[in-house]
């Protein structure tokens, strides 16, 4: 990432969390009135708690890692449960208003004491609520990741693809909270199932080759009958694309880049397809996502896979007669119900979609980015199976 736009990116997350903290403070110190060292204690938890999110920015940015380690875990974790504790202070309002109304027009059913009660009660059960969804969250990010088989056919040619298994990994996002052990546990789920195609739709990594490539060399052990076949994503950009596709080249990972493949499956042909990501244009280069350059020449009749890092890659390869695309991006959310606003870019959040004889798949993603949690949405290693 460019320094300008990490400045950007830097101050539009300050600000938005300052906004975010002063209402929380508010709404759980504040208003309650808690006892006054009580008052003290969570007007500093805030202030403190505030200051590590931008803090975690900067030290996986600037700082050793061993030095800057504990700050990121701090500040990331620190986001996931301040996005569960404003959810549920937002659900808490009508709960807020009612007693505001009632304090107003009948003082004497609601008093100054119960009043203070229930203001109290209500940020005691927001906060232990919010503390708890994190913490199973946290299991359920950096626990085993499952294995979720998603049955597919195509309505051109299925015979061709019948019984073909592809392996899908994405956004896994190794990282400053995310190594080489991590990898590796996903390296074996993926050869368990004895894919015959692996796919990893982008979103691989969170930094430089040198920072990462020892952590990324364990995707030596994939094995796949025809395969394993990579895409970037928008974050490989802001790390280094060039660099990475030329380390993966060296791990046996074949990099796409708005070409197709040619491959087979039980005496039948089908092409793969694999495209730049779509935001990447505008990182100079030769790249750019282009589809049409990737079909060019090609015989319609074949069926055909699209690896696409963003889903918004669908609506033309839809157009252009593309049988399945598969993509990630979007993490189904990450966080519910971050899902919602994530459905304000995308329709194509998590699962499977169709439109008309096109087909898209959008995994949640097997790994995270930022906050080390996952609530309602857990990660997956994905199985398609060709029926």
């Amino acid at each position: 990432m460019s320094l300008t736009r990490y400045f950007v990116f830097f101050a539009v997350v300050t600000g938005i969390a300052g906004l975010i903290h002063t209402y929380l403070w508010w709404r759980i110190v504040h208003a309650p009135a808690w006892p006054a060292p009580w008052q003290r204690v969570g007007a500093w938890a805030f202030i403190v708690l505030a200051a590590s999110v931008p803090m975690s920015f900067v030290a996986s940015r600037l700082l050793p890692k061993p030095i800057g380690l504990p700050f990121i875990w701090i500040g990331y974790v620190w986001m996931g449960l301040m996005f569960l504790l404003l959810v549920l202070t937002l659900l808490g309002e009508p709960v807020r208003i009612v007693d505001a109304v009632l304090s107003w027009v009948a003082p004497n059913i609601m008093s100054a004491e119960r009043r203070q009660f229930l203001l109290r009660a209500v940020a005691g059960v927001t906060t232990v609520g919010a503390g708890g969804l994190a913490a199973f969250g946290v299991y359920s990010a950096i626990g085993k990741t499952r294995v979720h088989r998603v049955p597919v056919q195509v309505l051109r040619a299925p015979a061709a693809l019948r019984g073909l298994k592809v392996a899908q990994i994405t956004d896994i996002h190794i990282g400053p909270t995310l190594g080489r052990d991590f990898l590796e546990g996903i390296v074996e789920r993926v050869n368990s199932v004895e894919p015959d195609v692996i796919a990893i739709t982008g979103d691989l990594v969170d930094g430089s080759v040198a920072e990462l490539g020892h952590a990324v060399r364990a995707l030596e052990g994939l094995r796949a009958k025809q395969g394993v076949y990579f895409v970037t994503g928008n974050h490989e950009y802001y790390s280094g694309a060039d660099e990475w596709i030329r380390f993966l080249g060296t791990l046996g990972v074949r990099v796409l880049r708005n070409e197709r493949i040619a491959l087979e499956h039980g005496g039948e042909g089908f092409d793969l397809v694999g495209i730049d990501d779509w935001s990447s244009r505008g990182f100079g280069g030769d790249h750019g996502a282009n589809l049409p350059k990737a079909l060019a020449g090609r015989d319609a009749a074949r069926p055909s896979i699209l690896l696409a890092h963003q889903p918004k890659a669908f609506p033309e390869a839809a157009s252009l007669g593309i049988d399945l695309q598969i993509s990630g991006h979007t993490h189904g959310g990450q966080i519910k119900p971050f899902n919602l606003l994530t459905k304000l870019d995308t329709p194509y959040v998590r699962g499977l979609y169709r439109e008309g004889q096109s087909q898209i798949y959008v995994s949640p993603g097997t790994g995270y980015w930022g906050p080390p949690m996952r609530v309602g949405v857990p990660p997956e290693v994905t199985l398609l199976e060709f029926g």
